[in-house]
């Protein structure tokens, strides 16, 4: 690696790749207000005809230039993820799994893929037990190879590339590998993430190098970071397509240091990987207002937890209440909470557990569930329990309490032809494992699988641990379609709190008729087990104490989303991008 600290490089090089549009884009951030989150804000970016929103303007710009290029959206898919992964390692990248939503407008349908990580084969029930039989702290099971499932964003990268690709898969993997050979900026951002992970990121010598100057200080901001590794994995991968990174040199080097890991080895076999395959899923889609909401499916919880959302707060008219109204979040706050009890109880990977999967969107059952909040106050705590959906068979499940922290990516794309992919990409937690191989971070998303097998009560839990299993998710890649043609692409990193997050912004732009930039940048509130996250620092905490009132406990904190969306209009393209991350929206 060659580092030379010039800041305020990542600026230049990021217009060096831009047309018209990205330095408009650019100019507009530079001039607006700080928002109350500390970020620059954004502002609403219109194109004609096609159009990337990403998490770094590096990325955006690179999915872009495909797009200019000839490329389609899955082109600009791959292209987009791979410079993900180099500029912000801490999100996504090929050592983790990503959920794809994507519609084909040649086919003119919607369809969805799982590139989720699976359990190793070697992975058994008391993985995340201690001696004693009791669940390991969260960190101790993270850091190290104990963690890590068999990756699967390669592989959904190649196969749907190999199935509507329009470019030589060769030339959508060059770009990374330039940028990866000629440097990319450290940002405040990932400078930031480095010093606050600091004692893990240190554990393991090659994660350490890579992250620290020689001072053993975190990369200084503007410091030019180069990745040969990374660009010779890729080079493998552009050669040899999925198979180099599956099989071979780089494969081992992934088993090797999963099973290597000082202190917490971990159970990935060469077997794990080569026989590793996405999953090509029917979208789980329900009716909101004019629309159909329409996303990833188990063992994604998200469009099944935002479409219980939605479709409780249905019967209400959310429209009339507005966004400033303490009713409207007592509303959406009961309403996450019952969703989320739902999620607890039944959702994990369908392949491997039954779920009640219609039954959770019965429209009879929500109208249900919906009569629970015909109060004016907060739902006491043992009124918000699972509910009984309609089951196909009868099965009883245990509640999870599977931990679920923010780290993760998002993008959109639309091109030219009006194809249109949102797709969320995650190592889980921010910088994973910590393990460090061919350039590229290793995930630890089997800690998205409950610690616990059984609850206290002898109940298996659906989201337990086993071989070949992908742990539950909250990713929540979402396409709005309206008279069968798609009108909004969205999604966001955060956790548990993605769900929460998308909900809000769906409710923004459908209910309250924000556009995509105005429903991503508006302040959050979210609730999920009983507390109500309120952003702190922004104008949502004018809402803290009527919310008190109503018999919520509240807590002010940060809420680090970052949502990006595209919103298809008789007139064009609208992007949106947080302003509470360092990412874009750039078209044409």
């Amino acid at each position: 690696m060659h580092r030379s600290p010039l800041a305020g490089l990542l600026l230049g090089l990021s217009l060096a790749f831009a047309g018209p549009a990205f330095a408009q884009e650019q100019a507009a951030d530079t001039v607006q207000p700080e928002i109350a989150t500390g970020a620059a804000d954004k502002a609403l970016v219109r194109a004609e005809r096609q159009m990337v929103a990403a998490a770094n303007p590096l990325a955006a710009q690179a999915g872009l230039a495909i797009l200019r290029g000839g490329g389609n959206a899955i082109d600009a898919m791959v292209t987009t993820q791979l410079v993900l992964g180099l500029v912000e390692p801490q999100s996504s990248g090929l050592g983790g799994g990503a959920f794809l939503v994507f519609f084909d407008a040649e086919a003119g349908r919607l369809t969805t893929f799982d590139g989720r990580e699976t359990a190793p084969a070697a992975a058994t029930p008391t993985l995340f037990l201690d001696e004693a039989g009791e669940p390991l702290s969260f960190y101790d099971a993270v850091v190290g190879g104990r963690s890590v499932g068999t990756p699967g964003t390669v592989r959904l990268l190649f196969d749907t590339h190999e199935r509507y690709g329009a470019l030589p898969w060769a030339s959508v993997v060059q770009p990374a590998i330039d940028l990866a050979r000629k440097g990319f900026a450290v940002s405040p951002r990932l400078n930031a993430l480095i010093g606050e992970d600091r004692e893990r990121l240190s554990r393991y010598p090659a994660t350490s190098d890579y992250f620290f100057a020689d001072d053993g200080e975190p990369l200084p901001v503007g410091t030019i970071l180069t990745n040969p590794a990374y660009a010779d994995t890729l080079a493998t991968i552009a050669e040899k397509g999925a198979e180099g990174f599956y099989e071979g040199p780089v494969a081992q080097g992934i088993v090797d240091t999963v099973r290597n890991a000082a202190g917490n080895p971990g159970r990935l076999a060469l077997s794990d990987l080569a026989g590793y395959a996405i999953v090509e899923r029917e979208p789980v889609c329900f009716a909101y207002r004019a629309a159909d909401v329409c996303g990833m499916g188990p063992p994604s919880s998200g469009a099944l937890t935002i479409g219980q959302i939605l479709g409780l707060i249905a019967p209400s008219d959310m429209a009339a209440l507005g966004p400033d109204s303490p009713e409207a979040w007592r509303l959406i706050g009961d309403a996450s909470r019952l969703a989320f009890a739902d999620r607890g109880r039944y959702m994990a990977d369908i392949d491997f557990v039954p779920m009640p999967l219609r039954g959770l969107l019965d429209p009879d059952y929500l109208a249900d569930r919906a009569t629970l909040l015909s109060g004016e106050d907060a739902l006491a705590d043992d009124a918000v329990t699972p509910g009984m959906p309609p089951w196909d068979h009868a099965m009883l499940f245990g509640d999870d309490v599977a931990i679920e922290l923010p780290s993760t990516s998002h993008f959109a794309i639309v091109d030219d032809s009006g194809n249109v992919v949102s797709m969320t990409t995650t190592i889980e937690n921010g910088f994973g494992s910590r393990l460090m191989t061919g350039g590229f971070l290793l995930n630890n998303e089997l800690t998205d699988f409950s610690f616990a097998t059984h609850d206290a009560d002898g109940h298996v839990i659906a989201n337990a641990v086993a071989p070949g299993k992908r742990p539950r998710s909250s990713m929540a890649p979402t396409i709005v379609m309206r008279d069968g043609a798609p009108v909004i692409a969205i999604g966001s990193p955060g956790g548990s709190r993605i769900i929460g997050y998308v909900a809000q912004a769906l409710i923004a732009m459908l209910d309250w008729e924000m556009d995509v930039q105005q429903a991503i940048a508006m302040p959050h509130l979210v609730n999920r087990f009983a507390t109500f996250d309120v952003e702190a620092g922004t104008s949502a905490t004018a809402l803290a104490a009527p919310l008190r009132e109503r018999g919520f406990t509240v807590e002010e904190t940060d809420l680090d989303s970052g949502l990006h969306g595209i919103v298809i209009t008789p007139d064009g393209l609208e992007g949106g991008a947080d302003p509470r991350r360092e990412g874009v929206a750039v078209g044409d």
